[in-house]
């Protein structure tokens, strides 16, 4: 049975050669167990520069996976000390992107909980930077 939870994002992505762009997002979204994991959903917003973009976290044993659909599709897994290859499409085209894991961990409970996500990216074969997510999850009465 799907729950409506109250979800604060923050995130710090550090590029080479760049500032560090940090972004903080508080929004309602769902949280549903199923098939032995949590799936956690939200809408983007035009403040993320992902409007029109529905994100879910799947949250199972030791992997998370990042879904993005809409008008931007993309699928990457997340699993320590583990490389993901994936597709990053886009309305004007598509990139192969890369992302490592080099930190996971998350505590999901009936009531809410976090996930804590930090991984290298890789863009066309060319290191890009590090991502640094931190989801806070609380149900809504």
């Amino acid at each position: 049975m799907k729950q409506k939870v109250m979800l604060s994002i923050t995130g710090k992505q550090s590029y080479q050669g760049q500032e560090p762009d940090a972004m903080e997002l508080v929004t309602e979204g769902t949280m549903e167990f199923a098939d032995g994991g949590w799936n956690i959903a939200y809408q983007e917003s035009d403040l993320t520069g992902l409007g029109g973009v529905t994100t879910t976290f799947r949250v199972e044993p030791d992997k998370v996976t990042l879904k993005r659909t809409g008008a931007l599709r993309s699928t990457m897994e997340f699993q320590m000390g583990k490389a993901d290859e994936s597709l990053y499409q886009m309305e004007f085209g598509a990139l192969m992107i890369v992302v490592t894991t080099k930190h996971l961990f998350y505590d999901i409970t009936p009531e809410g909980g976090c996930i804590d996500l930090v991984y290298e990216i890789e863009i066309e074969k060319a290191e890009v930077g590090i991502v640094d997510y931190h989801l806070d999850i609380r149900t809504i009465a």
